[in-house]
């Protein structure tokens, strides 16, 4: 098995830039969110590094907004080059268009291709081996969190308005969104879907030669199921987080910490033999 790893990296960062700059998050004039400071690298470097050195990995394709190609060839040039990693041509809208360049760009002696969003920093070697051990067995293999909060199905649902409402109008009001539960949803079955995710090649190629629209479809393994053929899950983890929003950068440069602290720590004691602490 030799797998090519691709990063779709073009997205706008919508959500993120909505309630903060990057800069204001990570002191840097970062032009997306995978691009801010974490813990002294950008977010889609830390992403490329969980890759770079497994001997399953024959090649990495970090695809970009086609027009920042140049800017992150100047930017980051010299990293890249040297984590070995291919920069193409990415979409302007959509993820899938993305990852639909990209694999063009996978080479011929690659077998599978897997998927990992740039934004998705901290995927522990276990998760990553688990997806790449399943993927030597079945042609589609992606992570799962089972859900464990409460899901409920809603419908836009209009105020109650009353004379008063109907005379000075929403003036001085807080205006927040309404809507009406109309079912609970059965979570047993249900998992939140986490990257990397590992295709064959020959299925995820024929997964978008199927696509027509794209409509609906939020990740690669959506592609695969239209299709009819069947995806597996193993099991994901809580800290494999996709940065999203502000608040994600900041429980990300926590958990980097923690995990910093706790491997001094156990070097400490194996160097000192300094077991009281």
């Amino acid at each position: 098995m030799k797998i090519a790893v691709i990063l779709p990296a073009a997205g706008l960062g919508t959500r993120f830039n909505a309630t903060t700059s990057v800069t204001e998050v990570a002191g840097i004039s970062a032009g997306s969110k995978v691009e801010a400071d974490l813990a002294g690298k950008p977010v889609f470097i830390r992403a490329i590094e969980l890759f770079s050195n497994r001997p399953e990995v024959g090649q990495i394709i970090l695809a970009v907004n086609p027009d920042r190609v140049d800017e992150f060839a100047f930017r980051h040039g010299d990293k890249l080059s040297f984590l070995g990693v291919t920069i193409v041509a990415g979409g302007k809208k959509e993820r899938w268009e993305t990852v639909q360049k990209a694999i063009s760009a996978v080479a011929d002696d690659c077998t599978h291709v897997a998927i990992h969003d740039a934004a998705r920093p901290l995927t522990s070697d276990a998760l990553i081996r688990r997806v790449f051990e399943a993927a030597q067995n079945y042609d589609a293999v992606i992570p799962g969190q089972p859900v464990s909060s409460t899901l409920k199905r809603t419908v836009a649902a209009q105020p109650k308005r009353d004379a008063i409402d109907d005379i000075l109008g929403d003036t001085g009001k807080t205006i927040t969104s309404l809507k009406q539960v109309t079912q609970t949803v059965d979570r047993s079955d249900l998992v939140e879907v986490q990257t990397p995710q590992v295709f064959e090649i020959n299925l995820l190629r024929r997964a978008y030669a199927n696509l027509t629209d794209g409509k609906g479809i939020t990740d690669d393994a959506g592609l695969v199921e239209a299709m009819g053929e069947p995806v597996y899950v193993v099991e994901g983890e809580s800290t494999n987080l996709k940065i999203t929003l502000p608040e994600d950068m900041k429980l990300a440069q926590a958990i980097i910490s923690l995990s910093t602290q706790t491997t001094q720590a156990t070097a400490r004691r194996k160097l000192f033999g300094d077991d009281d602490e």
